[in-house]
């Protein structure tokens, strides 16, 4: 049995297994994890539990940290950018009828 933390990214999103790292985390906490992506803000879906290694796809990432003030602001500002972005785009559509 191997120790995970399911982080989320999104609301309703697909929860993701991570290597807690040490780090004392618990649900609804916001972190900051290793992706492939690179780091990424997410959010604690539960609390760490155990599961089968055949539950795991390999090589499971780390939390790198538990998010402070300043990641929270970040992550907000990114949402509300994202969202101006979508809107920009779909008005270019609309205008060159795409």
């Amino acid at each position: 049995m191997i120790k995970v933390a399911g982080v989320r990214f999104k609301k309703a999103g697909k929860v993701y297994f991570f290597d807690p790292a040490g780090i004392n985390v618990s649900k609804g906490m916001n972190v900051i994890v290793e992706t492939a992506r690179g780091l990424e803000f997410g959010t604690l879906s539960d609390d760490i539990k155990e599961v089968e290694e055949k539950e795991i796809v390999a090589p499971l990432k780390k939390i790198i940290r538990i998010a402070d003030e300043k990641d929270v602001l970040q992550h907000k500002e990114n949402l509300e950018k994202k969202e101006h972005d979508l809107a920009l785009c779909q008005e270019k559509i609309d205008k060159h009828k795409l």
